[in-house]
């Protein structure tokens, strides 16, 4: 592989840390930096199509400034970056309805070679707005979309105002939680988005799952929300995690730390299954219509990366020697035996965005990339690692050119040919 190149430098120069342990200076694959200053670019979370189905268009938002949550104002802009014009910067709308994690959904519509589909805020509600890049059609959806169905025929949304009372920078500002006042409301919880029509139906409510018992206990005095929701490989099934957070007796509201279970159901609300019940379920992903692959600690086992069988009780170490540390985990497209993946700031705020071979046991190290302190709690810069389509590319989010969030592109083709 060729030499590194300022950019990688700079990862590790500005932290004035050490490289990473497996790799010298002049074996991380190629990077370059695909967005620029002066304004700050990132995409958010990882289990979305960033790249369009030809691998030439990188979504991305963009934003003004960095450390503060957003405010009812704040609006971004939702563009992508053509990667075989150089990395020229090509606008497609805004939103007012986004977070520091997730942005605002921001994702190519599966089963469509140019239909782009990102969340909105329009006078008292909460949208989802689709834009055909190629003949600029637009449509506006009447329902905010979280995940979509591998044909990109639905998708499945939670209750974004819920979320933001609950756990700022995973939610939207500007509109109140309509259940504020309910614990477990029966109207709050995962609904069903028809991607044609817009028509939104509650399938599974929070009311529903507080009837599930924890450990043996009925849930009761816990303030309970929904989040990351993702569908299966064959559309049958969807996993969301349900949370909660004690009530606080002398306040009312949440506090603390909260639990989170893995549930499971058919993509009608139906047959919901328990696949973790540990309160630690953390980050996820399908590896096919059976099983999942998720960072959680199973009773009775240390904390680590495990595969669930879907509705049994069949778990499985993933990675235990290598895949230490929770992070934001995919299995390559078209290289299932590649698991990326990466890790939070180190003591020396190093951030490691790697790739696992499940055959080999193998980690390969993508870069080793500063986070300066300033980039903590809910606007902190993950680098949430996504694959292209082809799984020959990388894509991270990271703050470490010195210049705000931006994104970098990472050629992996060497690694997974090796």
């Amino acid at each position: 592989m060729r030499r590194r190149t300022f950019l990688q430098t700079a990862a590790c120069g500005l932290a004035g840390a050490v490289l990473s342990k497996n790799l010298k200076a002049d074996e991380f694959p190629p990077i370059r930096a695909i967005t620029q200053g002066p304004h700050y670019h990132w995409f958010g979370y990882y289990d979305k199509f960033e790249f369009d189905a030809t691998n030439r268009y990188v979504l991305s938002n963009q934003v003004d400034f960095e450390h503060r949550s957003p405010v009812p104002g704040d609006v971004i802009n939702v563009g992508m970056v053509d990667l075989q014009d150089g990395d020229r910067w090509i606008e497609l709308g805004q939103s007012n309805a986004w977070g520091w994690q997730q942005g605002c959904m921001l994702q190519w519509r599966p089963g469509s070679k140019s239909e782009v589909i990102w969340n909105d805020r329009e006078g008292d509600q909460f949208v989802c707005r689709t834009l055909d890049v190629s003949t600029g059609a637009k449509r506006t959806i009447p329902s905010t979309v979280y995940t979509l169905s591998p044909d990109g025929s639905f998708g499945l949304t939670p209750d974004f105002s819920r979320i933001q009372t609950m756990r700022p920078g995973y939610g939207y500002a500007g509109l109140p939680d309509r259940y504020g006042d309910e614990l477990a409301p029966k109207d709050s919880g995962v609904f069903h988005v028809d991607m044609a029509t817009g028509q939104q139906k509650l399938l599974l409510s929070l009311h529903e799952l507080a009837q599930i018992p924890y450990r043996g206990a009925k849930l009761e005095n816990v303030w309970q929300w929904f989040n990351h929701l993702l569908i299966s490989p064959d559309s049958q099934r969807f996993i969301v995690l349900h949370r909660w957070k004690k009530r606080d007796p002398a306040t009312g509201g949440p506090t603390g730390n909260f639990a989170t279970r893995m549930i499971t159901a058919s993509v009608n609300g139906g047959d919901v299954f328990v696949l973790d019940p540990s309160g630690e379920t953390s980050h996820f992903v399908w590896r096919d219509p059976e099983h999942v692959c998720m960072w959680t600690k199973p009773e009775g086992k240390p904390a680590g990366f495990y595969l669930f069988k879907d509705r049994t009780d069949e778990v499985t170490p993933v990675g235990p020697r290598l895949m230490t540390q929770n992070g934001h985990n995919t299995y390559l497209p078209e290289h299932p035996d590649w698991i990326l993946n990466d890790t939070y700031p180190d003591k020396t705020r190093l951030q490691h965005p790697y790739l696992y071979n499940l055959k080999t046991d193998r980690r390969m190290e993508l870069g080793a990339f500063y986070s300066p302190p300033q980039y903590n709690g809910e606007w902190r810069c993950d680098n949430h690692p996504r694959a292209s389509r082809d799984g020959r590319m990388v894509v991270i989010d990271s703050p470490h050119g010195g210049n705000g969030r931006q994104l970098y592109l990472i050629d992996v083709s060497k690694i997974i040919e090796s």
